[in-house]
């Protein structure tokens, strides 16, 4: 089976790219799922129902976020409801929302690091209790680690390495190149990257961000403007052993 795993969507000129390229790429990968990390695009920061819709309409399955989850307060009472919206597994009891999804093709989980990002509650011990409650079927599952270290994320891979297929990094907006099948089968990349403009400083406005560490002044970012890419992870899963066999980065850019 076939998982398109995509980058933080950065705002209006995130979500134009997706809806420019998912489509044809689900028919071209012969995609079985596609997962979104939505957190960023509603105006760069959060998630609302308008955008919510608009990923769904191009082709998305299931939303993930992180620590913006809760910028956009029109989106809480979505969280509790039908749409296939996650937000991170580990915050704290209570809070609104679901931090994983059990569908016929797999299990999606969204996770958050907590270094230099947060404080959560522990990823690791989190998800060994997650694993402990989950159905046998399906064998599939595949986790949006929402953190900033790239340690974070290399231990949350070899930790979990045989008992998920597949652990991929969000948040930074920068993509790496350690996408690799690990030992006992689970696929890893430390961060997939952004969907959003080109030209900017992880999806903002140069400019104001140059000001903002020129003066260290708090000054009100905005999305960055101009032609834009489509950041994403291919994992293919054996859906009898759970295990990953191949993972390919894909990238799409307006011309």
């Amino acid at each position: 089976m076939k998982f398109l795993v995509v980058g933080d969507v950065i705002g209006r000129p995130g979500r134009q790219v997706l809806n420019q390229f998912l489509p044809r790429l689900r028919k071209e990968l012969g995609l079985d799922m596609v997962i979104v990390n939505g957190e960023n695009s509603a105006g760069g920061f959060g998630l609302n129902l308008q955008s919510a819709m608009e990923m769904y309409d191009a082709g998305t399955d299931i939303i993930t976020s992180g620590n913006h989850i809760w910028a956009q307060k029109e989106i809480l009472p979505h969280l509790n409801g039908e749409l296939p919206i996650l937000r991170p597994l580990n915050y704290p009891p209570g809070v609104p929302g679901r931090g994983f999804i059990v569908t016929e093709k797999a299990i999606i989980v969204n996770l958050i690091g907590r270094t230099f990002i947060g404080d959560f509650d522990c990823p690791f011990r989190c998800m060994d209790a997650l694993l402990d409650q989950l159905p046998k079927t399906p064998k599939i599952i595949i986790i949006d680690f929402h953190a900033e270290a790239t340690s974070e994320k290399q231990a949350m891979g070899w930790y979990l390495d045989g008992r998920v297929s597949a652990v991929l990094g969000t948040h930074t907006h920068v993509g790496t190149i350690d996408t690799r099948v690990l030992p006992h089968g689970t696929a890893f990349v430390s961060d997939i990257g952004m969907t959003g403009p080109i030209d900017s400083v992880i999806g903002d406005d140069i400019d104001l961000v140059i000001q903002r560490f020129l003066t260290k002044m708090p000054n009100r970012l905005s999305v960055g403007k101009g032609k834009a890419v489509l950041n994403a992870i291919m994992v293919t899963a054996d859906e009898t052993t759970g295990r990953a066999t191949a993972i390919e980065r894909i990238t799409r850019m307006e011309q």
